[in-house]
């Protein structure tokens, strides 16, 4: 959990040491700005922005019940974050797995990208897709059941 926090929390920290800084000098308005922007950057690098993560066993048993996508992602990852963003509300359906949460889910990542933690790696029917398209990624899902389109 400390590894997915870390950039956050060093942005949220170096934003709140220039912003003090600036207001010492007496730069209130660009400080608040300056803040600001660093804390909206801290929380689009953070978990917070992704569905919530299972582990990768779980992922995998659920995608083979009901055939969604598993996305092997990792915190302030700019691709992981531009499929989740583009994805939209689409993003809620597929399983979402954090590499520095699972050991498991970084190994099956690293199987399937010569060794190394390349994300967002997608499986779709066990076959893995290193930073595909979101069109393509989206093409993937199964028709909403009619139970989600009831929500």
């Amino acid at each position: 959990m400390t590894r997915a926090w870390l950039l956050p929390i060093l942005l949220g920290l170096c934003g709140a040491l220039l912003a003090v800084g600036m207001f010492v000098r007496g730069d209130t308005g660009p400080a608040v700005v300056l803040l600001v922007g660093f804390l909206v950057l801290a929380g689009a690098n953070s978990p917070l922005l992704f569905p919530r993560s299972v582990g990768a066993s779980e992922a995998k048993r659920r995608s083979a019940e009901d055939g969604r996508p598993v996305v092997y992602w990792r915190a302030g990852c700019p691709f992981c974050m531009s499929l989740r963003v583009r994805l939209g509300r689409d993003a809620r359906r597929v399983h979402w797995v954090d590499i520095w949460r699972d050991p498991e889910g970084a190994a099956e990542v690293r199987a399937a990208n010569d060794g190394n933690e390349t994300v967002p790696t997608v499986f779709v029917a066990g076959r893995p897709h290193t930073n595909p398209d979101v069109e393509w990624v989206r093409a993937q899902l199964p028709p909403p059941s009619s139970r989600s389109r009831a929500r």
